[in-house]
C-alpha cells in the first residue's frame, strides 16, 4: 500500500487516464497481484511463467513474452508497445501522452523517459586502494565550472515505448532512433529502497490535499 492504494493502482490509473493507451495489461506471477490489478482496471489475461519472475530475470524477456502470447493467443498486434514499471508512481497520464506525442513527432522507433542527473558524472571521483581521489572521467578535468557541464540525462524507469515492429526484431527500446522524454526529478523516483518509498508516498500524499 502506498498513500492509500496499492503501488501498483497508481500505475494502472495513469494508464487508464491516457489518451494514447487503448489497452492496460499486466504481466506477472503473483495471483494476489493479478486480482489486485484486476480490481483497479487492468487485463491480466495470462500468468507470466514463473522462469520469467525472478530476480535476475532480464527485464525484456517479460515484455517479449507478453507481446507473443498476445500474437499467439489474441492475434492482438498493437503499433507501440509502452512498459509502465509500477515502482514509479508518480508517472501521470500526460507524462504517458507526452511520450507518445514526441514518438509520432519524430517518426521514432522508441522513446524512453529520464530525468536531469542531480550528481553530473564530472564531478565524480574514483578512489585508488591508497584513498586518492581522480577525475572518474578524464575528460572531466576541463571542465572547472558547472556553467561548463554538457547536459546529461539518466533513465528514470518510468516509461518504455517502441514500435511493436521494432521489439519484435529488435529485441530492445534502443536504436539509433530512440528519443528521450523528458520528466521532473520529482516525477522520477523510483522506488527501490524505503527512503524511495517515504519520499514517493509523501509527494503522492501531497499531490491529494
Amino acid at each position: 500500500m502506498m498513500a492509500g492504494k496499492p503501488l501498483i493502482a497508481w500505475t494502472i490509473e495513469a494508464a487508464r487516464s491516457s489518451r494514447s493507451i487503448t489497452r492496460v495489461v499486466v504481466t506477472t506471477d503473483d495471483v494476489h497481484i493479478a486480482a489486485t490489478a484486476r480490481a483497479w482496471g487492468a487485463e491480466v489475461p495470462f500468468i507470466r511463467p514463473a522462469k520469467l519472475a525472478r530476480d535476475n530475470t532480464p527485464g525484456m524477456l517479460p515484455v517479449m513474452h507478453a507481446i507473443r502470447w498476445m500474437d499467439k493467443h489474441e492475434n492482438y498486434h498493437p503499433s507501440f508497445v509502452m512498459v509502465l514499471q509500477p515502482t514509479s508512481p508518480l508517472r501521470a497520464s500526460e507524462d504517458i501522452d507526452g511520450a507518445f506525442d514526441v514518438a509520432k513527432k519524430n517518426h521514432a522507433d522508441a522513446v524512453v523517459s529520464v530525468s536531469s542527473v542531480r550528481q553530473h558524472p564530472f564531478l565524480m571521483k574514483a578512489m585508488d586502494a591508497r584513498g586518492r581521489l581522480h577525475p572518474f572521467i578524464e575528460s572531466a578535468r576541463d571542465c572547472a565550472t558547472r556553467q561548463k557541464l554538457p547536459k546529461v540525462f539518466a533513465l528514470n524507469g518510468a516509461i518504455y515505448l517502441a514500435r511493436r515492429t521494432v521489439l519484435v526484431t529488435k529485441e530492445t527500446f534502443y536504436t539509433n532512433k530512440t528519443f528521450g522524454y523528458v520528466m521532473a526529478q520529482e516525477k522520477s523516483i523510483d522506488v527501490d529502497t524505503k527512503f524511495d518509498f517515504r519520499v514517493a508516498e509523501s509527494l503522492l500524499e501531497k499531490q491529494r490535499l
